[in-house]
Protein backbone atom coordinates (compact mmCIF):
# COMPACT_ATOMS: atom_id res chain seq x y z
CA UNK A 1 0.00 0.00 0.00
CA UNK A 2 1.50 3.37 -1.29
CA UNK A 3 0.25 5.85 1.58
CA UNK A 4 0.74 8.55 -0.98
CA UNK A 5 -1.90 7.68 -3.03
CA UNK A 6 -4.18 5.21 -0.60
CA UNK A 7 -6.99 7.36 0.89
CA UNK A 8 -6.58 6.63 4.81
CA UNK A 9 -5.29 8.59 7.99
CA UNK A 10 -5.42 7.90 11.47
CA UNK A 11 -8.14 5.02 10.93
CA UNK A 12 -10.12 6.32 8.37
CA UNK A 13 -10.49 4.96 5.20
CA UNK A 14 -12.67 5.94 1.54
CA UNK A 15 -15.51 3.94 1.52
CA UNK A 16 -14.06 2.49 -1.67
CA UNK A 17 -11.42 0.90 0.27
CA UNK A 18 -13.28 -1.62 2.26
CA UNK A 19 -12.19 -5.11 1.72
CA UNK A 20 -9.35 -3.90 0.43
CA UNK A 21 -7.37 -2.01 3.75
CA UNK A 22 -7.76 -2.04 7.05
CA UNK A 23 -9.71 0.71 8.68
CA UNK A 24 -11.13 1.72 11.97
CA UNK A 25 -14.04 3.08 9.92
CA UNK A 26 -14.99 3.92 6.28
CA UNK A 27 -16.38 6.81 5.16
CA UNK A 28 -17.92 8.70 1.65
CA UNK A 29 -15.78 11.47 0.30
CA UNK A 30 -17.33 14.74 -0.63
CA UNK A 31 -16.14 16.01 -3.83
CA UNK A 32 -14.38 19.52 -4.14
CA UNK A 33 -12.03 21.88 -6.19
CA UNK A 34 -9.33 24.01 -5.62
CA UNK A 35 -10.72 27.00 -5.72
CA UNK A 36 -7.88 29.38 -5.49
CA UNK A 37 -4.69 29.72 -8.09
CA UNK A 38 -2.47 27.17 -6.28
CA UNK A 39 -3.32 25.62 -2.86
CA UNK A 40 -0.29 23.63 -0.75
CA UNK A 41 -1.08 19.71 -0.54
CA UNK A 42 0.86 19.38 3.39
CA UNK A 43 2.28 15.89 5.08
CA UNK A 44 -0.01 17.10 8.19
CA UNK A 45 -3.42 19.37 9.34
CA UNK A 46 -0.77 22.07 10.38
CA UNK A 47 0.04 25.27 8.36
CA UNK A 48 3.73 24.24 9.30
CA UNK A 49 3.73 20.86 7.63
CA UNK A 50 6.01 20.66 5.21
CA UNK A 51 4.25 20.83 1.37
CA UNK A 52 4.44 17.64 -0.84
CA UNK A 53 2.66 18.89 -3.42
CA UNK A 54 0.13 21.62 -4.61
CA UNK A 55 -3.43 21.58 -5.76
CA UNK A 56 -4.27 24.05 -9.30
CA UNK A 57 -6.94 26.50 -9.19
CA UNK A 58 -10.00 23.92 -10.95
CA UNK A 59 -8.29 20.47 -10.02
CA UNK A 60 -10.90 18.32 -8.25
CA UNK A 61 -10.15 16.48 -4.39
CA UNK A 62 -12.05 14.16 -2.91
CA UNK A 63 -12.45 15.43 1.13
CA UNK A 64 -12.34 12.32 3.41
CA UNK A 65 -12.78 14.34 6.98
CA UNK A 66 -11.66 18.04 7.88
CA UNK A 67 -9.29 19.00 10.93
CA UNK A 68 -8.35 21.70 12.71
CA UNK A 69 -9.32 24.26 9.29
CA UNK A 70 -7.80 21.33 7.03
CA UNK A 71 -9.43 19.19 4.72
CA UNK A 72 -7.86 16.01 4.22
CA UNK A 73 -8.40 14.50 0.72
CA UNK A 74 -7.41 12.96 -2.12
CA UNK A 75 -6.17 14.58 -5.97
CA UNK A 76 -8.05 13.18 -8.90
CA UNK A 77 -5.90 13.99 -11.41
CA UNK A 78 -2.71 12.50 -10.42
CA UNK A 79 -4.39 10.71 -6.72
CA UNK A 80 -2.31 12.35 -4.79
CA UNK A 81 -2.96 12.03 -0.82
CA UNK A 82 -2.57 14.97 2.19
CA UNK A 83 -3.83 17.92 3.36
CA UNK A 84 -5.37 21.43 2.07
CA UNK A 85 -6.70 24.81 3.94
CA UNK A 86 -10.44 24.02 3.78
CA UNK A 87 -11.01 27.54 2.86
CA UNK A 88 -8.83 26.96 -0.66
CA UNK A 89 -11.11 24.74 -1.81
CA UNK A 90 -14.40 24.88 -3.18
CA UNK A 91 -17.52 23.61 -4.63
CA UNK A 92 -17.10 20.50 -7.01
CA UNK A 93 -19.63 22.44 -9.95
CA UNK A 94 -19.51 21.59 -13.31
CA UNK A 95 -16.77 19.97 -14.51
CA UNK A 96 -14.22 22.51 -16.66
CA UNK A 97 -14.16 23.41 -20.32
CA UNK A 98 -10.69 24.62 -20.93
CA UNK A 99 -7.78 24.58 -19.45
CA UNK A 100 -5.13 26.76 -19.16
CA UNK A 101 -2.44 26.29 -21.77
CA UNK A 102 -0.37 29.73 -21.30
CA UNK A 103 2.79 29.34 -18.57
CA UNK A 104 0.08 31.45 -16.64
CA UNK A 105 -2.44 34.17 -16.82
CA UNK A 106 -3.77 36.46 -14.79
CA UNK A 107 -7.91 36.18 -13.94
CA UNK A 108 -8.93 39.62 -13.21
CA UNK A 109 -12.17 40.80 -11.66
CA UNK A 110 -13.72 42.22 -14.33
CA UNK A 111 -12.57 42.27 -18.56
CA UNK A 112 -10.34 45.01 -18.11
CA UNK A 113 -6.25 44.58 -17.78
CA UNK A 114 -5.99 47.52 -15.62
CA UNK A 115 -8.66 45.69 -12.83
CA UNK A 116 -6.45 45.63 -9.55
CA UNK A 117 -5.66 41.98 -7.64
CA UNK A 118 -5.96 39.51 -10.84
CA UNK A 119 -5.65 36.43 -9.12
CA UNK A 120 -2.49 34.18 -10.92
CA UNK A 121 -3.78 30.84 -13.17
CA UNK A 122 -0.68 28.56 -13.33
CA UNK A 123 -0.64 26.20 -16.14
CA UNK A 124 -2.67 22.93 -16.45
CA UNK A 125 -5.41 24.89 -13.95
CA UNK A 126 -8.83 23.42 -14.82
CA UNK A 127 -11.08 26.31 -15.58
CA UNK A 128 -15.13 26.51 -17.03
CA UNK A 129 -15.76 29.57 -19.53
CA UNK A 130 -19.46 30.91 -18.85
CA UNK A 131 -18.90 33.51 -21.05
CA UNK A 132 -16.91 36.10 -23.70
CA UNK A 133 -16.60 39.58 -23.72
CA UNK A 134 -13.93 41.24 -26.04
CA UNK A 135 -10.86 39.01 -26.05
CA UNK A 136 -11.82 37.90 -22.36
CA UNK A 137 -12.98 34.63 -21.47
CA UNK A 138 -15.72 34.82 -18.81
CA UNK A 139 -14.69 32.11 -15.88
CA UNK A 140 -16.94 30.57 -13.70
CA UNK A 141 -16.27 31.60 -9.36
CA UNK A 142 -13.29 33.46 -10.85
CA UNK A 143 -13.46 36.51 -13.40
CA UNK A 144 -12.14 37.23 -16.81
CA UNK A 145 -8.89 35.82 -18.50
CA UNK A 146 -7.19 36.08 -21.81
CA UNK A 147 -9.24 33.66 -23.87
CA UNK A 148 -5.44 32.78 -25.83
CA UNK A 149 -3.83 31.79 -22.74
CA UNK A 150 -6.93 28.81 -22.87
CA UNK A 151 -7.20 25.61 -24.57
CA UNK A 152 -9.93 23.69 -24.84
CA UNK A 153 -10.06 20.08 -22.36
CA UNK A 154 -8.99 17.66 -24.99
CA UNK A 155 -6.40 19.70 -26.94
CA UNK A 156 -2.89 19.42 -25.78
CA UNK A 157 0.72 20.41 -27.02
CA UNK A 158 2.34 17.94 -28.53
CA UNK A 159 6.10 18.70 -27.54
CA UNK A 160 7.15 17.71 -24.04
CA UNK A 161 10.12 19.02 -24.50
CA UNK A 162 8.92 22.46 -26.30
CA UNK A 163 7.06 22.70 -22.45
CA UNK A 164 9.34 21.87 -19.88
CA UNK A 165 12.31 24.91 -21.37
CA UNK A 166 8.89 27.46 -21.05
CA UNK A 167 10.08 26.88 -17.08
CA UNK A 168 13.76 27.34 -17.93
CA UNK A 169 15.14 29.49 -14.69
CA UNK A 170 12.64 28.79 -12.70
CA UNK A 171 13.13 28.42 -8.87
CA UNK A 172 13.73 25.15 -7.51
CA UNK A 173 10.50 24.41 -4.85
CA UNK A 174 9.85 20.90 -3.36
CA UNK A 175 6.28 19.79 -3.66
CA UNK A 176 6.00 22.85 -6.10
CA UNK A 177 3.76 22.49 -9.72
CA UNK A 178 3.83 25.68 -11.18
CA UNK A 179 6.57 28.31 -12.71
CA UNK A 180 6.58 30.17 -9.40
CA UNK A 181 8.69 27.09 -8.29
CA UNK A 182 8.74 23.55 -8.85
CA UNK A 183 10.74 19.93 -8.22
CA UNK A 184 11.77 17.56 -10.70
CA UNK A 185 8.45 15.63 -10.61
CA UNK A 186 6.12 17.98 -10.69
CA UNK A 187 8.51 19.92 -14.09
CA UNK A 188 7.65 16.22 -15.85
CA UNK A 189 3.78 16.62 -14.22
CA UNK A 190 3.32 19.99 -15.69
CA UNK A 191 4.77 19.01 -18.91
CA UNK A 192 3.19 15.28 -19.27
CA UNK A 193 -0.22 16.77 -18.24
CA UNK A 194 0.07 19.83 -21.14
CA UNK A 195 0.55 17.36 -23.45
CA UNK A 196 -2.15 14.65 -22.36
CA UNK A 197 -0.54 12.05 -20.76
CA UNK A 198 -1.53 10.68 -17.22
CA UNK A 199 1.57 11.58 -15.02
CA UNK A 200 2.01 10.47 -11.56
CA UNK A 201 3.62 13.32 -9.01
CA UNK A 202 6.87 11.64 -7.54
CA UNK A 203 9.81 10.45 -9.63
CA UNK A 204 9.76 6.76 -8.74
CA UNK A 205 6.02 6.83 -9.82
CA UNK A 206 6.81 8.21 -12.99
CA UNK A 207 10.05 6.20 -13.53
CA UNK A 208 7.47 2.79 -12.87
CA UNK A 209 4.99 4.30 -15.23
CA UNK A 210 6.77 4.40 -18.18
CA UNK A 211 8.67 1.61 -20.50
CA UNK A 212 12.46 1.04 -20.61
CA UNK A 213 14.81 2.16 -23.08
CA UNK A 214 18.62 1.69 -23.33
CA UNK A 215 20.96 5.05 -22.99
CA UNK A 216 21.57 4.82 -26.55
CA UNK A 217 18.22 5.33 -27.48
CA UNK A 218 17.64 8.67 -26.13
CA UNK A 219 15.87 11.11 -27.62
CA UNK A 220 13.63 14.18 -27.32
CA UNK A 221 11.16 14.50 -24.57
CA UNK A 222 12.33 10.66 -22.83
CA UNK A 223 13.02 10.88 -19.42
CA UNK A 224 16.46 10.09 -17.04
CA UNK A 225 15.79 8.59 -13.51
CA UNK A 226 17.88 8.87 -10.75
CA UNK A 227 17.08 8.04 -7.25
CA UNK A 228 14.84 10.84 -6.23
CA UNK A 229 15.04 12.70 -8.98
CA UNK A 230 14.25 12.94 -13.25
CA UNK A 231 15.38 14.93 -15.50
CA UNK A 232 13.64 15.47 -19.67
CA UNK A 233 15.96 15.01 -22.85
CA UNK A 234 15.57 17.48 -25.09
CA UNK A 235 18.08 16.62 -27.44
CA UNK A 236 20.55 13.23 -27.61
CA UNK A 237 22.86 15.15 -25.49
CA UNK A 238 21.15 17.27 -22.96
CA UNK A 239 18.56 18.01 -20.19
CA UNK A 240 16.54 20.01 -18.41
CA UNK A 241 15.76 19.58 -14.63
CA UNK A 242 14.39 21.05 -11.53
CA UNK A 243 17.12 20.67 -9.37
CA UNK A 244 18.60 21.35 -6.19
CA UNK A 245 21.77 21.66 -7.41
CA UNK A 246 21.48 24.92 -9.55
CA UNK A 247 17.82 25.66 -7.33
CA UNK A 248 16.14 26.41 -10.57
CA UNK A 249 14.88 24.75 -13.98
CA UNK A 250 18.23 24.25 -16.07
CA UNK A 251 19.75 22.77 -19.22
CA UNK A 252 22.68 21.08 -18.96
CA UNK A 253 24.69 18.03 -20.71
CA UNK A 254 23.54 14.92 -19.20
CA UNK A 255 27.30 13.42 -19.27
CA UNK A 256 27.55 16.07 -16.73
CA UNK A 257 24.86 15.31 -14.81
CA UNK A 258 25.77 11.44 -14.81
CA UNK A 259 29.24 12.15 -13.44
CA UNK A 260 28.00 14.80 -10.94
CA UNK A 261 25.08 12.38 -9.49
CA UNK A 262 26.78 9.47 -9.51
CA UNK A 263 24.16 6.86 -9.22
CA UNK A 264 22.77 4.75 -11.61
CA UNK A 265 20.34 6.48 -13.76
CA UNK A 266 17.42 4.70 -15.94
CA UNK A 267 15.76 5.45 -19.08
CA UNK A 268 12.27 5.93 -19.65
CA UNK A 269 9.90 7.00 -22.91
CA UNK A 270 6.35 8.30 -22.14
CA UNK A 271 3.84 6.47 -23.59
Amino acid sequence: MDKRVTLIRDGVAAVQLEGLVAADSYRATTPRRCGVGRAMVRSAAAPAAPMISELLFGEAFDVLFEQDGFAFGQGRRDGYVGFVAAKALGPAGAGPTHRVSALSTLAFASADIKTPGPTILPQNSLVQVIGHEGRFAEIEGLGFVIEAHLALIGVFDRDLAGVACAYLGAPYLWGGRTVAGLDCSGLVQQALTACGRFAPRDSDQQRDAYGEIGQSDLARGDLVFWPGHVAIMIDETRIIHANAHHMQTAIEPLAEALARIETPAAFRRPA
